[in-house]
C-alpha cells in the first residue's frame, strides 16, 4: 500500500544552491493535506531547472513510511 501527499513548492534556484553546496540536507514543506513533513533536498533535483522549483508534486511512501517516489502534477 502506498500513502501520498501533495505538496506545492516554489523554490529559486538560488535557493536549492544551498542543497548542491552541502548546507542544506532536507526540504520542510506543507502539504496540501494540512501535515508539515519534512524530506531529503536531494529527491528534488530532477526537477531543477533555470527557475528552480516549482509546481505541485505527489510524495509517495510505503506501508513503512519510507520515501517511495516523488512526481510533478
Amino acid at each position: 500500500m502506498t500513502n501520498q501527499l501533495t505538496i506545492s513548492l516554489n523554490i529559486s534556484y538560488e535557493e536549492f544552491e544551498v542543497v548542491y553546496r552541502g548546507a542544506a540536507k532536507h526540504v520542510f514543506a506543507h502539504t496540501m493535506e494540512g501535515k508539515s513533513m519534512r524530506f531529503p533536498a536531494d529527491i528534488l533535483k530532477p526537477f531543477l531547472t533555470r527557475d528552480g522549483i516549482q509546481g505541485l508534486f505527489r510524495v509517495k511512501f510505503d506501508s513503512d513510511h519510507k520515501f517511495a517516489g516523488i512526481q510533478k502534477i
